[in-house]
């Protein structure tokens, strides 16, 4: 990858964690308290992978990037970073075990999580083919 579509693939994942931290606090501080933590985790997973959705499609409007593969290691960096962010942060310095981490991967008790990590891995590739066919 070129230095532009690395810097591109960074600049876009700490976007993405800005956006997502502050889904938190709006979740936590406005969603949750009017509705059940589950309906608080669905709407904060949608805004987020909304969120998403629009910021790459707007970047990617911006920068030329023509190769599929290319476009699929951006969006396998983006997954690598956040599986690894949520990880390494969310135990040594959230101090959360690694039972509750792993516990958002389970899509079968209600936990979306793993809908964000398609979003991000599919986005970039997709997005191509909504803005130049």
């Amino acid at each position: 990858m070129s230095m532009q579509i690395t810097l591109f693939t960074l600049g876009l994942w700490f976007l993405f964690a800005f956006l997502a931290i502050l889904n938190g606090v709006v979740r936590e501080k406005l969603i949750k308290p009017y509705t059940s933590e589950q309906t608080g985790h669905i709407t904060s997973t949608i805004i987020l992978i909304i969120l998403i959705i629009i910021t790459t499609n707007y970047f990617l409007a911006k920068i030329s990037i023509n190769s599929d593969s290319t476009l699929l290691i951006i969006g396998f960096t983006w997954v690598i970073l956040t599986i690894a962010f949520e990880f390494l942060f969310g135990h040594y310095v959230a101090k959360h075990s690694w039972e509750k981490l792993l516990a958002d991967y389970n899509i079968f008790k209600g936990r979306l999580w793993s809908l964000i990590l398609i979003t991000e891995l599919l986005t970039p590739i997709v997005s191509k083919y909504l803005l130049y066919g």
